[in-house]
């Protein structure tokens, strides 16, 4: 997937890019709110394994890894209510979102949403109403982000939640 206005686009991660993605990392402020690459790799398989739908991918400027994001559908977790958080059925997760630190303030991380957004609308795991993320309170520069794309935040945080939900429509 390419975006028209840049040269970004969005690689599944696969073998031959996997070791480079997990060399990307967030900077310090990052840090302190996405979980490692690695991690995210591995939770992805262990989701696949277990018959759910995860995809993460590489986000590449030509053949150069700037950013890792990961998509998931219909991810209820042990203790998710699904009665109070009706969006996480049936509908797609952005569940990991960054850009190495070398490449912030780039354009990076908005050409990798609208890249996103525009896959998940063509519903690669099935139908979904709503794409939603979350992210902690203190991270404006994803509240931002998120906010300039359309999703809006749930009023209240879910029960054992510390990040914030935040909805789009599709």
């Amino acid at each position: 997937m390419e975006s028209d206005s840049r040269n970004v686009r969005l690689v599944k991660a696969d073998l031959k890019n996997f070791d480079a993605l997990i060399d990307l990392a967030p900077d310090e402020e990052g840090k302190n709110f996405v979980a490692s690459n690695v991690y995210s790799l591995a939770e992805a398989y262990a989701n696949v394994m277990s018959g759910r739908y995860a995809q993460p991918f590489g986000i590449y400027d030509g053949d150069t890894p700037v950013g890792f994001l990961m998509i998931g559908y219909d991810i209820v977790d042990e203790g998710d209510d699904p009665v109070k958080c009706p969006y996480i059925r049936n509908s797609y997760l952005i569940w990991r979102f960054m850009v190495d630190e070398k490449y912030l303030h780039q354009g990076y991380g908005k050409a990798a949403m609208k890249l996103i957004l525009d896959f998940i609308r063509t519903f690669p795991a099935g139908p979904a109403e709503y794409c939603w993320i979350t992210y902690e309170p203190e991270n404006e520069r994803a509240r931002n982000l998120y906010r300039s794309f359309g999703f809006i935040e749930e009023p209240e945080l879910p029960e054992g939640w510390d990040e914030i939900p935040a909805l789009l429509k599709l």
